[in-house]
């Protein structure tokens, strides 16, 4: 599991996930579905050639999320990616 940088339960910030090691050369993303637990919030989706970007706000100090992504590539290609992200008061 990869994870990202802590945040501030007040900050929204937006997170990436770059695929192109595991896609390969030619190989771009189709479709892109996060699943994000309750206690954050996701919004702002967005998917690039080989990277996707989600924007995140809330939580609860002390705990860590697991934020999910799973993408569809052109190549049809299903690959999962789990990143935890800590909420930290800064």
């Amino acid at each position: 599991m990869l994870n990202w940088p802590p945040k501030d339960p007040d900050e929204i910030l937006d997170y990436q996930i770059d695929w192109s090691d595991r896609l390969g050369v030619g190989d771009t993303i189709q479709t892109s579905t996060w699943t994000v637990p309750v206690g954050i919030t996701g919004s702002l989706q967005s998917a690039a050639a080989q990277t996707v970007t989600i924007w995140l706000a809330g939580g609860t100090v002390g705990k860590t999320y697991q934020v999910h992504n799973r993408i569809i590539s052109t190549g049809g290609r299903t690959m999962d990616q789990t990143v935890g992200i800590a909420i930290r008061t800064k």
